[in-house]
């Protein structure tokens, strides 16, 4: 019995014994058995273990060659960028930003915002109460409000700089002009305008003197004058000469220069479409071109009453008479500057400009001698200029023997120059208020 006893308690033993070995072995050696790509319960298709992400790991670290001077290489990156964003920051408040309100209440205003700016306007429709764009040059942010909702003080003015356009061309123009000019003054002296520039339509006979006492100098408002015509006052100092532009008050688009105005045959050597007044150079014109035969070479439609409005036909006939001749004759009117020299530029004909100065104080200005179209010669306009009607017998002639590949080489100069001459002309405006805003800013 004792013995069984002995047995049964040495049997037990070695059964705890070998369960103990059993246990101890799955616990120490067993997970190393197991395989990586043994699957896991209850494991995501496409996860990877998160064993293996860290084995993935810590062999890529082991891959990549230690390097001791890295953290010295991240402070100096993390300095150098904290130092170029500082100038940055520094840079960009030192480049101040202007903002610009231009009221346009002359029809030149059009020529300035959608031909040399380039801008919109919104309603497109030409004969809405209230129009307005915005465009920007530099530093500078333009907008642009027109039309007749356009009312000394029944809009709000939220801006602080404001360039007003004008006509001062005729003695009912000019009543209308000084009713804006007066209201604009008194912003200035009330602070609510910073500052006044002025784009004037001037009298043909450069007489101007109305709006002498608004300038800046004399005791009034207005900083900078840009003024139409070579009125004697120009200095580009604080008066500067502007160029007249195309007849936007009757409705002259903004052309789009195509292939076919580029390379077509232009049937026409020449054209004059206008009213021809009496005892002028353009009744000399008309008997020059009756001879041999001219008149039959060239596009000539004359009246003898000024028309101050177009008709669609009417505008459509210039259009076309523009396009198909390949030079526009250009006598003088009552200035020698006429919308007809900057409308010929705009279909690639070749302005021929009667360069004579007319009666009146145009001219004798202290930076230009007596001759008309400084802001044009100066810009090294390329029209040909006569003196006399009688010299164009020979330039017809000359225009004969010109081949087409010639003339569109010709007119590919033209309208690249005329392109340059209004983004030259929109820099310089830009450039004149910002010079102007930074020295107020001084004062």
């Amino acid at each position: 019995m004792r013995l069984t006893r002995k047995r049964l308690c040495s049997i037990f033993i070695a059964v705890y014994c070998l369960f103990s070995l059993y246990a101890a072995y799955h616990v120490f050696f067993g997970r190393r058995r197991r395989t990586p790509d043994a699957p896991l319960r209850g494991l995501r298709k496409g996860v990877v273990p998160v064993r293996e992400r860290r084995g993935r790991e810590q062999s890529t670290l082991r891959s990549e060659e230690w390097n001791p001077w890295e953290e010295d290489e991240k402070n100096e990156q993390q300095h150098r960028l904290k130092t170029s964003l500082q100038i940055l920051n520094k840079s960009t408040k030192e480049k101040k930003h202007f903002h610009v309100q231009i009221w346009g209440k002359a029809a030149i205003g059009l020529y300035l915002w959608e031909h040399i700016f380039e801008g919109l306007l919104e309603p497109t429709d030409v004969t809405a109460q209230w129009r307005e764009g915005n465009s920007v040059v530099g530093r500078t942010h333009y907008s642009f409000i027109t039309g007749p909702a356009v009312v000394p003080g029944y809009f709000s003015v939220d801006v602080n700089n404001v360039v007003l356009v004008l006509n001062g061309r005729e003695k009912a123009k000019v009543f209308y002009a000084t009713q804006w000019l007066l209201y604009a003054q008194n912003l200035v002296q009330t602070q609510r305008l910073q500052y006044l520039a002025v784009v004037l339509l001037g009298n043909e006979h450069c007489n101007n003197d109305w709006i002498n006492q608004f300038l800046k100098r004399n005791g009034g408002s207005v900083e900078r004058l840009f003024i139409i015509y070579d009125s004697p006052w120009i200095n580009d100092v604080d008066v500067f000469q502007w160029p007249l532009g195309v007849a936007t008050y009757r409705n002259f688009p903004v052309v789009e220069v195509n292939w076919s105005m580029l390379h077509n045959e232009r049937p026409y050597l020449c054209n004059f479409v206008g009213t021809v007044y009496e005892n002028s150079s353009r009744q000399a014109l008309m008997k020059i071109l009756e001879q041999d035969g001219n008149d039959k070479l060239c596009w000539v439609s004359a009246r003898e009453q000024w028309q101050p409005q177009e008709t669609n036909e009417s505008l459509k006939n210039y259009q076309d008479a523009l396009l198909q001749s390949d030079l526009t004759l250009c006598p003088a009117g009552v200035n020698t500057e006429c919308y007809r020299i900057y409308e010929a530029c705009s279909y690639g004909s070749v302005p021929v400009v009667e360069d004579v100065m007319t009666p009146g104080g145009c001219g004798n200005s202290s930076v230009y001698l007596k001759a008309p179209l400084q802001l044009l010669k100066s810009m090294n306009a390329p029209f040909i200029f006569i003196q006399n009607w009688k010299e164009l017998p020979a330039i017809l002639e000359k225009e004969k023997t010109i081949n087409l590949e010639e003339k569109i080489q010709r007119r590919k100069r033209l309208l690249h120059w005329y392109q340059h001459f209004k983004t030259e002309l929109k820099m310089r405006f830009t450039n004149i208020l910002e010079s102007s805003f930074l020295k107020n800013n001084k004062n």
